[in-house]
């Protein structure tokens, strides 16, 4: 990795890109520090002291902090995240869009306006949540519409000029403007955990038990990055035959390929889906003042909360991981399900000549397309579930309260992974450049 940027830093055009997409990243960072007027910039520093663990931990390790000191960034492009989710799920719902999306370079361009706007709208409607919710409970310095106005429009434009940035990225950086967003501001969360480890398991403690936590913890996460690299870059290749055709003196096909199918089919979206799901209650809770109701209601709500998960003193509340498991599984199928089709593919394959060796092409293929894609998805899940598992059991058992987690990390190493591949492809492609104007 660090040959590829070192080699890739000594191509102007590149290291023109890389010092782009760095000065982009400062501002986001240095946003990420600016106040959002009106508000009391020491309530949310409370609530998260006595919410350890809640569920806008997550959401907070997202925004870079930005959450927790309630700056102009404090949404983050969390709501871009959402609105291309919910894009891509109605555009695969809708006939309309899923014409619209196949229809060239225009009909891109009407799918990523209509994520905008849906950005710019989910934006709205998470700010005015936040100013009317929290405003109530004393985000607010003075609880008015004045107030509560300046805390919406700040919190959307700075959300929407986010989404600017990571754009302006894709464009004249490097990488995906969107990821590279997201992964600095997680990665900006990182000293905070390591400080908070540092200080539970080795401060204070002898030179031995001291020595042999910062060990473990290291071959955690070692571990940790390593399992994610494989489950993000393993694949099963499908063998496919072409078959040959012969038109006046030329053959054409003959050749053969695969198709590769990745392990992990859906990436970070089931963890995202099952996370989002199981700790919505507790935040609508949260904004209504009700998060620490009494009766069944309230065993409910702290079922659902990850800070409960594994604690040997509150193992009754474990059964919110077991719902949370099934869930990840459950959205690894139903994503990969509609993102992709055994039946179009092997349409393709059996128009275009092609053939799985040793299986009928037809029926036949998508069954066993449908089989190895079934197999594979729920190898993927597992290892979707292993990875944010382990987190959320230190956390429980060890009382280990960082934000940094599973879902975290896969996505530090799958953007950091696609980037590398970007900058080798640019590499690649300016050498064929160079060869052909010689």
């Amino acid at each position: 990795m660090l040959e590829t940027f070192r080699r890739a830093w000594g191509i102007k055009d590149i290291r023109r890109k890389i010092g782009y997409t760095f000065l982009m990243l400062i501002v986001i960072r240095i946003g990420s520090g600016l106040p959002t007027p009106g508000v009391n910039p020491t309530y949310i520093q409370r609530f998260f002291e006595q919410n350890t663990g809640e569920a806008f931990n997550l959401f907070n390790a997202f925004t870079g902090g930005s959450f927790e000191r309630m700056s102009v960034f404090a949404l983050s492009i969390t709501p871009y995240i959402t609105s291309s989710i919910i894009m891509q799920l109605l555009t695969i719902a809708i006939p309309a869009l899923e014409e619209m999306q196949k229809d060239g370079e225009d009909g891109r361009k009407k799918i990523v306006a209509m994520t905008r706007y849906l950005t710019v709208a989910l934006a709205l409607l998470e700010s005015t949540a936040m100013a009317v919710g929290f405003g109530r409970q004393g985000l607010l310095t003075d609880y008015n519409f004045v107030n509560a106005a300046s805390v919406v429009l700040t919190l959307t434009a700075g959300s929407a000029f986010l989404m600017w940035i990571g754009e302006r990225i894709t464009e004249k950086g490097i990488g995906n403007g969107i990821s590279m967003v997201l992964v600095i501001n997680i990665i900006s969360r990182i000293p905070n955990d390591m400080a908070t480890l540092f200080e539970q398991f080795v401060k204070d403690k002898s030179v031995a038990k001291g020595g042999l936590a910062v060990i473990i913890i290291i071959a955690i996460i070692v571990a940790l990055v390593v399992f994610v690299v494989v489950l993000q870059d393993g694949e099963r290749r499908i063998a496919v035959q072409y078959s040959q055709k012969t038109t006046g003196r030329r053959t054409f096909g003959g050749q053969s390929t695969h198709i590769p199918l990745k392990i992990n089919t859906a990436g970070v979206i089931p963890i995202i889906f099952s996370s989002s799901l199981m700790q919505f209650p507790i935040v609508i809770a949260s904004f209504l003042g009700k998060d620490n109701t009494k009766g069944i209601g309230g065993e409910i709500l702290r079922g659902m909360n990850q800070g409960n998960w594994c604690n040997p003193e509150q193992l009754k509340y474990s059964w919110g991981l077991i719902v949370y498991i099934v869930l990840t599984v459950f959205f690894a199928y139903f994503y990969t399900s509609i993102t992709f089709n055994p039946l179009e593919i092997a349409n393709n394959m059996k128009k275009s000549g092609g053939f799985i060796p040793g299986i009928r092409p037809g029926k036949p293929t998508v069954e066993y397309l449908t089989k190895i894609l079934n197999y594979i998805i729920f190898i993927g899940a597992c290892g979707l579930v292993i990875v944010q598992v382990i987190p959320i059991f230190f956390n429980g058992w060890l009382g280990a309260q960082v934000s940094f987690g599973g879902t975290s990390l896969i996505i530090i190493v799958s953007v950091i992974l696609e980037t590398i591949k970007q900058v080798e492809s640019q590499m690649l492609v300016r050498n064929y450049k160079g060869f052909l104007n010689n």
